[in-house]
């Protein structure tokens, strides 16, 4: 895999980390100031362009790369949402969580050495 593969790659999975956590704080928000306001539609609109260029990054990966070869990369996902969660939201980590988040991690590493 060339670095320009690679850095799109880490790209699209940044992009899409980054979009599920505006949109949570988009969504946040509406709890005490309802759907129209302007922090509200512009974390939607940041979240919704972050989401639409991961979409497309990906896309674009799947043309030069089998899905096999992909997927864990977007498992890794998973694992940072938990952690950026936790670290920006303050969101709590239970033990199942953690561990369910290492066992994906284990799978990742399997699948990308076959």
């Amino acid at each position: 895999m060339s670095f320009l593969a690679f850095f799109f790659i880490v790209v699209s999975l940044v992009s899409f980390v980054a979009a599920q956590l505006i949109l949570k704080r988009a969504m946040e928000a509406t709890k005490s100031t309802g759907f129209r306001n302007a922090q509200f539609v512009s974390k939607v609109t940041g979240g919704v362009i972050l989401m639409t260029i991961s979409f497309f990054l990906t896309l674009g990966l799947l043309q030069r790369f089998d899905l096999s070869y992909l997927y864990p990369f977007q498992g890794l996902s998973v694992i940072f949402i938990t952690l950026m969660a936790a670290v920006m939201l303050k969101e709590k980590l239970n033990l199942r969580l953690t561990i369910g988040a290492l066992l994906i991690s284990v799978g990742i590493v399997l699948v990308s050495l076959s």
